[in-house]
């Protein structure tokens, strides 16, 4: 399959963008880092989507729906707070454009059963989950549901990062299958023609498929050195208090090498080494690699600027989210405007499906 780097760019910039992140509450810097920043880019580029997954999230907490709500509206935050503008591009709830699940369920029909269970994170996922009932059709058709949010914009990319690009192939496969059954059959004369030729005509496409628009994946650690994650319990918000931020890094380990002061380290060791490759200038790294190296900075002095760049960034991010808090009409405002977006869009590919499928007659 093709795919283009984010930072690389698209050539033709006309072409829809669509992604989504499922509602877990406020988001971390790796979110941030790892996500949001380049979604920002991309609006200013390309007509993007960009929504909350909320029907996703029911795939593995269908027990414990009561906190999607809050989720929602607390990611939604961090979204506008992290920069992007529903402006420039299209904000929305994935449970309030129903398309999204009409054209799972056609795509279901013809959707063999083993596409679904070759995903590579469907026995990643059960493993890491092991604690929750996931034997349920709603967990192992996610990627299709997926493919569904995607073709009913007909996207011509999907910003992912590389352990979703089977996902994406996946859509592709999909939207492949569908064209190839209920696509328009081409001009008998011209597939004569054609086939003389040696060449075979394809039904014209209903589905677009889509290309994965591959993200740089985020450098950022949690504070125990680990990925940065809820669940660890090791991740920065983005809305973190300075007291909080201030505690969080003072109490990061460093080079395990560094037991005394007087110990010269190494940061390519260090946890906090790959925060100050995200957050320092480079005069700022080489007095880090200098002073770690001949013990002539301590731990706490190497944390300083660290804790000052995060400081500095969250306080933009509580400032940008302070009229939402103050007032949450606007994001309501914002998400519906959305809303009625996605789904003119979404209306006009399923009037196409139904019509491809014999179901025009409703």
């Amino acid at each position: 399959m093709n795919t283009i780097s984010a930072v690389t760019g698209i050539t033709n910039m006309s072409e829809r963008v669509v992604s989504g992140m499922r509602p877990t509450g406020a988001l971390h810097l790796g979110h941030y880092h790892g996500a949001l920043k380049n979604w920002a880019r991309l609006q200013a580029l390309h007509p993007c989507l960009f929504f909350v997954a909320d029907w996703h999230a029911l795939t593995t907490h269908y027990e414990s729906p009561g906190e999607i709500g809050h989720n929602v509206w607390e990611m939604v935050t961090d979204w506008l707070a992290g920069g992007i503008d529903p402006k420039q591009a299209t904000l929305f709830l994935q449970s309030r454009v129903p398309e999204h699940a009409e054209l799972h369920v056609l795509l279901s029909m013809g959707t063999p059963l083993g596409w679904l269970e070759r995903v590579p994170t469907y026995k990643d996922q059960q493993e890491k989950l092991a604690d929750r009932d996931l034997a349920t059709y709603g967990f192992l058709g996610y990627p299709l549901l997926q493919a569904a949010d995607i073709l009913i914009y007909r996207a011509a990319w999907v910003p992912v990062g590389e352990d979703q690009v089977p996902h994406i192939e996946l859509t592709r496969e999909i939207a492949r299958r569908f064209n190839h059954l209920y696509g328009q059959p081409p001009d008998p004369k011209e597939q004569a023609a054609a086939r003389k030729r040696g060449i075979t005509l394809e039904n014209a496409p209903i589905l677009t498929e889509p290309q994965a628009l591959l993200t740089e994946a985020s450098r950022l650690p949690g504070v125990d050195g680990q990925k940065m994650s809820k669940s660890y319990g090791n991740a920065i918000a983005m809305r973190e208090t300075p007291e909080s931020v201030t505690k969080k890094i003072r109490t990061m380990p460093t080079d395990p090498a560094r037991v005394r002061r007087t110990d010269p380290g190494d940061p390519e060791r260090c946890p906090v080494w790959a925060l100050h490759e995200v957050y320092s200038p480079e005069n700022t790294q080489a007095w880090v690699q200098q002073g770690c190296r001949s013990a002539g900075i301590g731990c706490i002095e190497c944390k300083q600027p660290v804790i000052d760049a995060v400081i500095g960034e969250t306080a933009v991010f509580i400032e940008r989210a302070r009229p939402y808090q103050e007032d949450p009409r606007l994001l309501r405002d914002i998400v519906d405007a959305g809303c009625d977006r996605a789904r003119l869009i979404a209306r006009e590919t399923m009037r196409e499906v139904r019509d491809a499928m014999g179901l025009g007659y409703v």
